[in-house]
């Protein structure tokens, strides 16, 4: 690895700094001058454009941001928010790979002069725990779903997740699980959304040729009910309880419909196969259709007639449930898919209220039945939910919202961190040089 420039960058948030994002708000007079951001992939997925999103709203603010990941497809993203990208593999649970990228995190921290380390990730949040201990700085996690823990080793392992000085939760639901599985106080616990793209999840701009096109690639007609499920081909995401719904829903009839999985395996070809097995097995392979990624999402959700989660392990916020509802489809989500902060469904508020349906994670039938009760309601009854669930994500999940809950979490951390000692960093600094 090639050694890494030695000078710090110079103090930001001064007039003659140009703007790299497209907002800037006033940061407090005594935030940390720069922070180290760790993130296992830039794939993508949840924890990945959380991250993204972290340095858009640090360096819109006037904070200097360092992101250390694997490279990915957002690596472009985090430069053009005016972050500095350092690609290092994080994502390794190796002891011996952990203590070395924490060398190297502290390395990159104290020459930078972070005085924040933010992790998104466990083996990544190990890392940046004892580098962070080196060099007496804050340490944060951010949680986008919930860890399995088989076993004891599992727990120690996702338990530096805990440890931050803050630690902050998707939703309210991984909160909670946070606070149940450690112990961990409610003041240390902080709930952040993530925001959607609303102007590129919006219906209205959506036409009607993108959505012809999307159904033509999945060739369906214009009347079939479309069923989509977004997001990567994993066991968690509970791709094999729609199989079985499926089989259900042909069993009691339903005519005209499909499930569409829309997303990659990435490598994880065993679970892939087993449903593909699953598929044979129930007699499905005319009602299932696995598709490639669709690079026009937004026209994606506008073609289904109903977006599913059907997660058999805590989610938190799933970006793919907000965006569905950001395009006013109605959701039929598992309990551990999404909390009532999510997704509004009863028992949490009243049918009169409601954005979509729930049931309980792993039960196919219940899961049919739900479908079935969605399909079975008027067309005006499904689009009423739809506009719920946009009236919801317009209010709960934008940028504005976001950013102010985020910005206000890392004042209260610059407030608890004292200025460095210029003295003791070049005396760190000629060390180690």
């Amino acid at each position: 690895m090639s050694s890494l420039p030695a000078s710090a960058p110079p103090p930001i948030g001064t007039d003659d700094v140009p703007l790299t994002a497209k907002t800037r708000v006033p940061r407090a007079t005594n935030a940390p001058v720069a922070v180290l951001v760790i993130v296992p992939t830039l794939d993508g997925g949840a924890s990945d454009a959380g991250a993204v999103e972290l340095v858009r709203i640090l360096e819109g603010a006037g904070y200097s941001t360092v992101l250390v990941s694997r490279a990915g497809r957002l690596a472009a993203d985090v430069t053009t928010a005016g972050g500095e990208f350092i690609p290092l593999d994080v994502s390794s649970n190796n002891p011996a790979l952990i203590l070395r990228n924490a060398i190297i995190l502290s390395r990159i921290a104290r020459e930078r002069r972070c005085q924040v380390i933010h992790a998104f990730g466990r083996a990544g949040a190990w890392s940046g725990s004892i580098a962070a201990r080196l060099n007496g700085t804050k340490f944060v996690t951010s949680w986008h779903k919930g860890f399995r823990e088989q076993n004891l080793f599992k727990r120690l392992y996702n338990g530096i997740m805990a440890r931050g000085d803050r630690i902050i939760a998707s939703s309210e639901q991984i909160a909670q699980l946070i606070n149940d599985r450690y112990g961990t106080a409610w003041n240390k616990i902080k709930v952040v959304p993530c925001s959607i793209d609303l102007e590129r999840f919006n219906p209205e701009i959506v036409t009607r040729e993108r959505i012809e096109a999307i159904r033509a690639t999945w060739g369906v007609h214009r009347d079939t009910k479309v069923i989509l499920i977004s997001g990567r081909i994993l066991r968690r995401k509970g791709h094999h309880v729609v199989v079985k719904a499926a089989r259900r829903l042909k069993e009691m009839g339903l005519k005209d419909f499909l499930c569409v999985f829309v997303g990659e395996d990435r490598g994880r070809t065993h679970y892939t196969g087993e449903l593909w097995d699953l598929v044979h097995t129930t007699g499905t392979m005319d009602v299932v259709r696995m598709a490639s990624p669709v690079p026009d999402m937004p026209a994606a959700y506008a073609a289904a007639s109903v977006v599913v989660s059907a997660a058999i392990q805590p989610e938190g916020v799933q970006r793919a449930i907000l965006e569905a509802q950001a395009m006013a489809r109605p959701i039929v989500v598992s309990d551990l898919g999404a909390g009532p902060d999510v997704v509004l469904t009863a028992p949490a508020v009243p049918e009169s209220r409601i954005a979509g349906l729930r049931f309980h994670a792993g039960d196919d039938a219940a899961l049919a039945a739900a479908l079935l009760r969605l399909f079975s309601m008027p067309e005006l009854n499904r689009a009423t939910l739809g506009r719920r669930g946009r009236e919801w994500v317009l209010g709960h999940f934008n940028s504005a919202s976001v950013t102010e809950q985020m910005l206000r979490i890392y004042d209260e951390i610059a407030a608890s961190t004292k200025p460095s000692d210029p003295a003791k960093q070049n005396k760190q600094q000629t060390k180690s040089e």
